[in-house]
């Protein structure tokens, strides 16, 4: 008895060719070498991508691929360290929390560096200032008995949901970045330092909270903010930035926290 033999359907596509998931996107990235020119210029790379892949997939693709001297910064990949923040298609956005099918693909996406911060090279700024804003405002736990405790410095649920929002910054400077203040004036402390100086201000095992408040009396303080909510739009941690400087403000009006 003949063994029955299944006929190869010619008309059927192979897998992995029909029906392919990938399209063809133009990343417009904004480039700048200091030791080849003075001045920044843009530079197009087109790519064969998932619209679901992220924009720090497509960087690494450029990187990897078609041009190794690409320079940017990235490292969890997962939304976390916040190293990845660049301008989007004119937005400040997490490149790997970014998905390329919600850009509008079929135009050019745009990628630059951060504003108000200096470029180093491509993508990269230099977050020195930045990081020292953040100092400055004391971010640590500071209480007046310099003995060791000898048990955990216990708190309320309600205690700690009062500052809990502030807790979730991962220092990305999407942010401060973002701040029309901080872009004119380098000088001002920024919305993300004083984020992380509400998290210690209204923390109830802190002690140097009117400490920190005279920190951002200063006129480089708070009361720069002129509450745009550039700040809150741009946090990809959806913290309410806006409403943590207002608190800040009321705490050095009432001196109550």
């Amino acid at each position: 008895m003949a063994t029955p033999v299944m006929e190869k359907n010619d008309s059927a596509p192979e897998p992995g060719f029909a029906d392919s998931p990938y399209i063809t996107v133009t990343f417009r990235v904004r480039r700048f070498n200091p030791e080849v020119a003075a001045e920044a210029t843009w530079e197009d790379f087109q790519l064969e991508i998932d619209p679901k892949e992220r924009v720090l997939d497509a960087l690494h693709k450029i990187k990897w691929d078609l041009d190794g001297s690409l320079t940017f910064r990235r490292s969890c990949a997962h939304g976390i360290c916040g190293s990845d923040a660049m301008r989007i298609n004119g937005k400040n956005r997490l490149a790997c929390k970014t998905l390329i099918k919600d850009l509008s693909p079929e135009k050019p996406i745009t990628v630059e560096p951060i504003k108000g911060l200096t470029v180093l090279k491509d993508l990269v700024v230099d977050m020195e200032p930045f990081f020292q804003a953040y100092r400055d405002v004391m971010p640590f736990l500071i209480t007046k008995d310099t003995n060791e405790p000898t048990r955990e410095r216990l708190q309320t649920a309600e205690d700690r949901e009062r500052f809990d929002d502030t807790t979730k910054c991962i220092l990305c400077a999407a942010c401060t970045s973002s701040c029309p203040v901080f872009w004119n004036d380098g000088q001002y402390f920024g919305p993300a330092a004083i984020v992380n100086a509400h998290r210690f201000i209204f923390d109830s095992r802190d002690e140097a909270g009117e400490q920190r408040l005279e920190i951002l009396n200063d006129r480089d303080g708070v009361w720069r903010c002129r509450t745009t909510f550039n700040c809150t739009d741009a946090c990809p941690r959806g913290i309410e930035v806006t409403k943590a400087i207002a608190e800040v403000k009321r705490a050095l009006i009432t001196r109550r926290f």
